[in-house]
């Protein structure tokens, strides 16, 4: 038979003249044929097959054609090697076990490895850290009788003014009165079935009134002080900055901005922004009721899985009387003052020094009077509570006055001596022995922990004690301190100071890498307890703590860490309060009020070798900070700012500023000294001689002797310094008198 022309192959397949009998293919016949007679490059085209026609060397500018010179897979390469290897396993185990057993053994022994892996991701990768299948051992050291003992003494002392709805877990089958909510005529308790579960409350406070807060004329320029006794609305607040629920930091502060009449003076916004009030005061009683949500049906109790048997007996005082702070004869409550607490470790630096500068330039302290207390108005206090030994367990009997001595030759805690600021600002001596044995809930107990009294997360923190107290601060930006290595056992102590302080004499614990941003008035209006959020997770940053004093979640709280190895962590008091159903009693604030800048500046990664994703960076908050270093080193294309916007401009709505331990850099390499004026001329002078032997390394631009762009951390503490000095009002229109 011979083959006709094909429309594909064209005349030269018919000029070949092929014959194409019965039998093998043509392709098999050509292969076999080229075994036996081996084809040289001096052969024809006309010997090379069918596609001869086809020259390859015109395919080698073609993007869709992949040479095997090109190919990942060509023999020798690592790839080859790779995808060869698992043949190479199979064969080898055929070979050695045989056809049946190799490949069985071979496939346990890859699920043995996958198994391995992600055992291993679980403990050392995963946010659970811990083996898989092993269930977390219990914090849980209450039963619910006694948890549910404690939300009722917490809502009938008037210690939880929100409308969100009590846990099912605690069982309640009545509702219980609660004095912090105002009334509500036109809600009808629903009727709980039998063995329903109710989670409202029966409101009966004061009513609310959210009143406009702006600048009366002819006043300009400034801010009003907020109003006297008003309070601060968590719920509306947490409905407007959640990050769970996809709010921007940016639009918490505008909110915060004009619910405060921060922007007064400045106001852009015409539109009726009544909805945007968060702020209230109280006028009237009332004994109705005040919705919280339909029955439901409660679950088991929660499970301990500890080997200490559950509390038993709850000791509790009785119910705080609650009475709403405009209310009362006095300004300050006794069973609730306005203390800030503080806990410092090592010298004296900046650090401390720019807390209690800010301190001073926001909060309503009287320094414009020539006599505060001619005023109806609680003032706060500031105590620094300061540490002079690893643990503090048994200071000498000459501690005190050793402290006060190194505070007056320090030029950084000297000024706050003044007796202008004696009534505002007080340093106390921390004794961990004293401290412990004056709170009920610990004295009996916290010696027997012996060298176990200061862990963190489960782990022992003893050996931190070795490393120097304190942080150096270096003015060249080449310190040797790290996060990773500064000593870590203040910090543990720390954990626990907090909790003790506001549970022994009540109040507000703040660290010291804070510094505040407004006035705190509102923010003590609020009777519950709060703390807030850590950046994107569900867990609480204890860095604000609020606690009323000797109160039942106080107590749950210090026996709960007592009984779970005396671990005051921020991640284990989490899971305390969420193990327990007791989190809404420890209000958890969205952080975009006291740490404004962790959201922009953290991210998360959901598997190690995922890409980090990075939270509101397409429109973040006033300023723009990518790293915490942003404030003590502002980056150039935006160093700009600082200068010209000021104080006004640094994150404003917000309460305070979280600069997250940045011991070791300077606020102001250039004047790193308290830069007070001549009433404080010694104590410059001996800031000056400090660092005499420290050269400061910074660029230096039109004033000589001086930084060429401000940093926002140098701007701050400038600003603070201009007040004290009388050369400009604080951020209320209030100048200084002395």
């Amino acid at each position: 038979m011979v083959s006709q022309s094909s429309p594909i192959l064209g005349n030269s397949a018919a000029s070949a003249n092929l014959h194409f009998p019965s039998g093998p293919s043509p392709r098999l016949r050509s292969s076999r044929a080229g075994m036996l007679f081996p084809r040289t490059s001096s052969q024809d085209a006309s010997s090379r097959g069918r596609y001869s026609h086809i020259n390859a060397d015109s395919l080698n500018g073609d993007p869709f054609h992949h040479s095997s010179s090109s190919s990942p897979f060509r023999p020798g390469s690592r790839m080859a090697l790779l995808a060869a290897a698992p043949v190479g396993l199979y064969k080898a185990s055929v070979t050695r076990f045989g056809r049946r057993r190799g490949p069985a053994l071979l496939c346990f022994c890859c699920l043995v490895l996958f198994l391995t892996s992600f055992a291993f991701h679980s403990r050392f990768v995963s946010k659970a850290r811990r083996w898989p299948g092993m269930r977390g051992t219990s914090t849980v050291v209450f039963g619910t009788e006694q948890l549910r003992k404690i939300w009722e003494w917490e809502i009938l002392s008037g210690h939880y003014p929100s409308t969100r709805p009590i846990p099912v877990e605690m069982g309640f089958t009545s509702p219980p009165n609660n004095p912090a909510l105002p009334p509500n005529a036109a809600f009808k308790a629903p009727e709980a079935a039998d063995g329903g579960v109710v989670t409202y409350t029966i409101g009966t406070g004061a009513k609310r009134i959210y009143p406009e807060v702006k600048l009366r004329q002819p006043d300009f320029g400034h801010p009003p002080r907020p109003i006297p006794g008003s309070i601060l609305d968590l719920d509306i607040i947490f409905e407007n900055c959640d990050f769970s629920s996809g709010k921007y930091v940016r639009d918490c502060h505008e909110m915060l901005r004009l619910g405060a009449g921060l922007d007064s003076h400045t106001r852009l916004r015409r539109e009726d922004l009544e909805y945007l009030r968060y702020i209230y005061v109280l006028d009237g009683e009332g004994d109705h009721l005040q919705a919280r949500d339909d029955n439901a049906t409660a679950s088991l109790p929660p499970t301990k899985r500890a080997s200490e048997d559950w509390e038993r007996d709850l000791p509790l005082p009785p119910h705080s009387q609650y009475n709403p702070t405009n209310r009362q004869s006095s300004p300050c409550p006794e069973d609730d003052p306005r203390i800030f607490h503080m806990f410092w470790a090592g010298p004296f630096t900046d650090k401390p020094y720019m807390a209690m500068m800010a301190f001073l330039f926001t909060q309503n302290l009287g320094l414009h009077l020539e006599n505060p207390a001619s005023e109806n108005v609680c003032r706060p206090q500031l105590w620094l509570w300061v540490s002079r030994g690893p643990a503090d367990a048994m200071p000498s009997p000459t501690a005190i006055d050793e402290m006060f001595e190194e505070l007056r030759n320090n030029p950084w805690s000297a000024p706050f001596l003044h007796p202008r600021f004696k009534d505002m600002i007080q340093f106390r001596l921390w004794n961990t022995t004293e401290q412990l044995d004056s709170v009920d809930e610990l004295k009996n107990d916290w010696r027997n922990l012996g060298d176990e009294l200061f862990r963190s997360e489960g782990r022992s923190k003893k050996a931190e004690a070795k490393k120097k107290l304190g942080v150096s601060v270096a003015l060249d930006g080449k310190s040797s301190e790290s996060h990773e290595s500064y000593n870590k056992l203040p910090v543990v102590l720390s954990d626990l100071v907090r909790f003790v302080l506001c549970h022994r004499f009540g109040g507000v614990y703040l660290d010291v890498d804070m510094l505040f941003l407004r006035d705190w008035e509102e923010l003590w209006g609020w009777s519950g307890s709060f703390s807030y959020r850590w950046s994107h997770e569900d867990r609480y940053n204890t860095a604000v703590l609020r606690l009323r004093r000797g109160s039942a979640l106080g107590t749950f709280l210090l026996r709960t860490a007592l009984k779970n190895g005396f671990d005051f962590h921020p991640t284990m008091m989490s899971r305390y309060l969420r193990e327990s159903n007791m989190e809404k009693l420890l209000y958890r604030v969205p952080d975009a009020l006291f740490d404004p800048a962790w959201l922009s500046t953290d991210h998360r990664k959901k598997h190690w070798w995922s890409s980090p994703e990075y939270f509101q960076r397409d429109r973040p908050p006033q300023p723009f900070f990518t790293d915490f270093d942003n404030f003590f080193n502002t980056p150039s294309d935006a160093s700009a700012a600082p200068s010209v916007v000021g104080f006004d401009g640094f994150f404003r709505g917000a309460y305070l500023y979280h600069y997250h331990n940045e011991w070791w850099k300077p606020f102001d390499a250039a004047r790193f000294w308290p830069d007070l004026g001549p009433r404080f001329a010694e104590v410059e002078k001996m800031g000056r001689a400090a660092i005499a032997d420290k050269p400061a390394a910074f660029p230096e631009g039109i004033v000589r002797n001086d930084k060429r762009d401000l940093d926002w951390a140098t701007v701050l503490k400038r600003t603070f310094e201009a007040y004290l000095r009388g050369e400009r009002p604080n951020m209320y229109g209030e100048w200084i008198r002395w």
